[in-house]
């Protein structure tokens, strides 16, 4: 069986798509293949790679309530397509969004759906994932302490030739066990997900968000999307950029 994981995000690197992609195929067997779905350049190797997929796993971000323009684009040429060759394969869907609540993908999932039942192949359901972007930022906080966690663990070693009972596992835990509580929604979701896609059954649609109180969730998040504007899509790009 061969599945193919198309990361619909437009961002290079570091997407909470190619993050949440990357988690469902932990939990997939069989041959998997994962593409990048970003302008009409990757459209020639996508449709090379579905002409023998069994499954088709899509992984995008919500955008202004619906899909990214670029996938709606795809999705004009992928019509035709899978009707002209026949092609049937069993499509899943991965959606998340900056709010709080998984179920703001809902939308997003009708059109999926809805183009399901127009290219003629099997719709079967998906995850819309509330708080993504604070999940993939947890992702790469995690990464950061577990470098300095292992840095630090191998100077010590050096220093003092002993490699155990160091204290510095003791110290990383319990912040990998903050990351696991976080997340604990999303992996259990695509952990189903993953077993209804190796039998190539129907999972329907089902909402999950980052495991943060919404009142803290809130303040954090506007915080968070002000630096961020700051910093590449507001004052300083707009100084820096190319008239």
């Amino acid at each position: 069986m061969k599945t193919l994981f198309i990361n619909c995000s437009p961002k290079k690197s570091f997407s909470a798509s190619s993050y949440l992609a990357a988690f469902q195929r932990l939990f997939v067997k069989g041959e998997k293949v994962t593409k990048k779905l970003r302008n009409k350049t990757d459209y020639a190797g996508m449709f090379q790679e579905l002409q023998d997929a069994d499954t088709v796993v899509l992984c995008m971000p919500l955008y202004v309530d619906g899909l990214p323009s670029h996938v709606l684009a795809f999705f004009e040429e992928a019509e035709p397509f899978f009707l002209e060759n026949g092609l049937r394969p069993n499509l899943y869907c991965i959606a998340n969004n900056g709010f709080i609540e998984g179920r703001q993908n809902e939308s997003l999932m009708r059109v999926v759906e809805n183009f399901c039942q127009r290219a003629g192949i099997n719709w079967q359901g998906g995850v819309g994932i509330g708080g993504g972007v604070m999940l993939n930022v947890t992702r790469v906080i995690l990464m950061v302490q577990a470098a300095i966690f292992f840095a630090l663990y191998l100077i010590s070693g050096i220093q003092t030739g002993k490699f155990w009972n160091t204290g510095y596992l003791a110290a990383f835990l319990p912040n990998a066990g903050v990351f696991l509580f976080l997340n604990a929604g999303v992996i259990s979701f695509l952990l189903l997900m993953g077993l209804h896609i190796n039998k190539a059954s129907f999972f329907g649609k089902h909402y999950t968000r980052i495991l943060i109180p919404s009142l803290v969730f809130v303040p954090c998040a506007n915080v968070f999307f002000f630096i961020l504007s700051l910093f590449q899509g507001g004052l300083f790009r707009g100084w820096l950029a190319k008239k």
